[in-house]
């Protein structure tokens, strides 16, 4: 005969687990944020002519392209590479790079840190800065890269997970759990900037003016997707 006070703690254990387990399967991701964004072109979202800067298509292949074509086309749904010049002769290479789905680990967000070294640059520093506007600040991280002796490219970037800037590995995975507790499934978005100058305070001064002047000529929705302002 059965004991009855070990049924009921074997019916408890079983509820409690059954319980668990939907709870489990309730919380997992299902909502691309992607999808609910609905359709959208990021070239769109990028003005073309602002502030005195304009699209200097002669210049379009000085952009490095940290990764392969390959590569490049398996991380990222879309991709927009420009460089821009103002009266004043100032060059600013722009690279933002889309992702839909930053759940899994092999399409996540590859940072130029990583890349750059890939394609024969060594990063000679490598610092966290802010960039500060009227809309906000933005977090940014800074690189100081060189090929050789013959190009040295500072480099300003910040990564945008879900609606939020992100900065770090830590920031992702913060920004993942609290996109999952509603079920949805996180896109990301990288903005790079670079110049070619040996004069590296100089070349983060443009990028700043750059960055504010382009961010500034941003629809609300683009400021808040491609840099995480409101």
């Amino acid at each position: 005969m059965s004991d009855p006070v070990l049924t009921r703690r074997a019916a408890i254990a079983a509820i409690l687990m059954a319980a668990a387990a939907a709870t489990g399967q309730a919380m997992v991701p299902t909502k691309r944020m992607a999808l609910l964004r609905g359709s959208f072109s990021l070239a769109d979202l990028v003005p073309s002519t602002f502030a005195g800067w304009q699209v200097d298509n002669r210049s379009a292949g000085g952009i490095v392209n940290p990764q392969t074509e390959a590569l490049l086309n398996k991380l990222y749904s879309q991709i927009v590479e420009r460089v821009y010049i103002n009266a004043q002769g100032n060059r600013v290479m722009l690279s933002i790079a889309y992702g839909a789905d930053q759940a899994d680990d092999d399409v996540q967000l590859h940072y130029p840190e990583v890349c750059y070294p890939a394609q024969g640059f060594r990063v000679t520093a490598n610092q966290v800065g802010q960039i500060s506007l009227p809309q906000g600040n933005i977090r940014v991280r800074r690189l100081q890269t060189q090929f050789s002796d013959s190009r040295y490219e500072p480099v300003t970037y910040w990564t945008i997970v879900g609606d939020e800037q992100s900065l770090s590995g830590w920031d992702r995975k913060i920004s993942e759990i609290r996109h999952g507790l509603h079920g949805e499934i996180v896109d990301g978005l990288l903005f790079r900037v670079s110049t070619i100058d040996r004069d590296v305070r100089q070349a983060f001064a443009v990028q700043d003016a750059f960055v504010k002047d382009i961010v500034a000529a941003m629809t609300p929705q683009a400021r808040r997707q491609l840099a995480g302002l409101a």
